[in-house]
This record gives C-alpha cells, structure tokens and sequence, in this order.
C-alpha cells in the first residue's frame, strides 16, 4: 500500500511537470518537453530557450515550494497532535509578508534583487521565534497559548501589511496585493538554487524528527517515558518549520492552505506513521502546487492568476470539511 502510494505520487508527480512545462502563451508539445528534459534539445531554439529560461524554473520552484509546504504541515500537525495546525499558526508567513511589504513600500534595495526575499526571511523567521518566545512558561511550552499567540501575531501582522498599503504608491500596492495572494511568476533558477539547498536540509531533518513524532501521538507523557525530550522536539520542529517556510514564501509570496490539506489527506491514505506521511507529504505538496501553478496558467487564457488564490479555493472548502468532521468525531455538529 506504502509502495503504491509512493509510485502514484511520484508518476502524477512526473505528468504534471511535463504537461506544466509544455502550457503557456507559447505551447510546447508533451514530447519534446520529455526529450529535452533528458538531453535532447528541441529543434525550435525559441522552444529550448522558454523551456529552460521560464518553465522549468517555475516548475522546479513549484515543486519545492510545494514539497516544504506538506512537510511543514505535518510537522506542525505532528507536534500540536491536531490535523488543523498548519505552519501559519506560528506567524511564519504573515512576518514574512510584512517584511515583504516594508522592502516594496519603501524600495529597499541592501541586497539587490534578493532584498525582498532575504527581508521576508528574516521577518518571517523572528515572527515565529517571538511567538515561541510568548508561548514558554515555566521551562515549557504552552501549545494553547502558542496557537493563540500566533493568531495575534497574524492579527497584528495584518494590521501592518495594511497600514503599509496605504503608505505604499498605486505600483506599491499592487506589488503587495500580488505577493500576499502568491505566484511562482517570477522564479528564476538563482532563486531556486537558493531556496533548494534549505529545503532539502530542512526535509532531511524532519525525516530524523519522524520517529520522535510517532512517540508524541502517544501523548506528552508516554514521550517522555519512551525518553522523548517534547519540549526539545518542540522548539527543534517549529524552528525547522520557520526556517523552510520562510525561505519557500520569501521568493512565491504567501501560499496557504497547502501545508493543512495535504498532509491531512495523505493521514486518511496511509496512516499516522511520519515515516511515510513526511516524504509522502513532501511529495503530494509538490504535486498539487505544480497542478495549482499549471491552473494558475491555464484557466484564463493570456492570465497568469495568483496561485495562493486557487490553493485557498480548494483548500477553503476542504477545511470547513475537516472542521465538521473533526466536530463530528468530538460529538459536536449533527
């Protein structure tokens, strides 16, 4: 079942890629994406260039994103015990969009073209640290309060991003309006090799985190006895989360929903064993941020829609339906 599960991933995965590489303005045939994806250049020298120079940086960007973004959800899912957690809880990306927003408004410049994602990183990442920081009592770490720290510090970031827009020229306000709502447009293979080699520690890390976790589902105090330190895996995984997400939102803009539905759906599939659910969120997050980013590009002709707004409209419904079932289950809702 594990095995299957794997392999669909992975060859959904694959069609996704081909057919995102070959939709656009300029359509390129299935084939010779496939052929100039494994080393035979495509006669048309236009063809070649796009594929290489525009689709497969996008493609590649949205791959990675979208792998960062399940692992993180179920990280979080993992570490908070609730299939509603999701890594927002902890103010990561509303940090990383106000400093995003600080750099368009007032066309900071300190590092280039990478001034926008270095700042957003580095917001996003001390949002979460402070959350952290509010959450921690006695040596431990209250994961009610936690949550509740997050969503105001969510509150308050939006109450920033918005004072900035009204600060920000009509060009300001539009560049806020599209990063908030999330694009893979602008990937560029120096982005993707920046964020790469963070995502892929970050996910090979959480992999040695899987089976502390499985420990945790048990509960706080088995973990403990099974020699679990929870307040270490705790800080240790939402830092983790901080450090991938950051560096993922830092050059999309914010996408939501990802990290909550996939790692929930791959739990109904598999189980809760983070062995599987881990990889196997990595590789339904890259799957359907790629699908969302070909949609992006495909339901309008000549229109390139913001990819955080097709993720929230499946991901919306999707959580209203997990809210009810979960209600369901405690014996709430009828």
């Amino acid at each position: 079942m594990r095995s299957l599960l794997f392999l669909t991933l992975a060859v959904l995965l694959f069609g996704a890629v081909l057919l995102s590489a070959s939709v656009g303005q300029f359509p390129i045939p299935v084939g010779e994406v496939f052929a100039s994806l494994f080393g035979s250049p495509s006669s048309d020298p236009m063809a070649e260039a796009t594929l290489w120079n525009v689709r497969f940086p996008r493609v590649v960007m949205s791959i990675v994103v979208g792998a960062v973004l399940g692992v993180a959800g179920a990280l979080m899912q993992g570490v908070f015990g609730n299939p509603l957690a999701e890594p927002s809880v902890v103010g990561v990306s509303s940090g990383a969009a106000v400093g995003a927003c600080l750099t368009i408004v007032f066309q900071l410049t300190f590092f280039g073209q990478f001034t926008t994602p270095v700042i957003a990183f580095a917001f996003g990442l001390a949002a979460t640290l402070l959350v952290y920081s509010f959450a921690r009592s006695g040596g431990r770490t209250e994961v009610v309060t936690l949550i509740l720290t997050g969503v105001a510090i969510n509150a308050v970031a939006g109450a920033g991003i918005a004072f900035l827009t009204f600060l920000g020229d009509q060009q300001a306000r539009e560049q806020i309006v599209f990063w908030q709502l999330g694009s893979i447009a602008g990937a560029r293979w120096s982005y993707v090799w920046t964020v790469l080699p963070l995502a892929v520690a970050g996910i090979a890390l959480a992999a040695v985190l899987a089976r502390r976790l499985d420990l945790l589902s048990l509960g706080e105090r088995p973990a403990r006895h099974l020699g679990v330190n929870v307040e270490v895996l705790r800080l240790g995984s939402i830092v983790l989360v901080a450090l991938m997400v950051s560096a993922a939102v830092s050059f999309t803009g914010v996408i939501g929903f990802v990290g909550l539905v996939v790692p929930h759906l791959i739990r109904m599939i598999a189980g809760p064993g983070h062995r599987v659910l881990l990889p196997a969120s990595a590789l339904g997050g890259a799957l359907l941020l790629v699908a969302a980013d070909l949609g992006a590009r495909g339901v309008i002709t000549f229109v390139d829609l913001p990819i955080g707004m097709l993720t929230a409209l499946v991901g919306g419904p999707f959580f209203f339906w997990l809210l009810r079932r979960t209600r369901q289950q405690a014996g709430g809702w009828a």
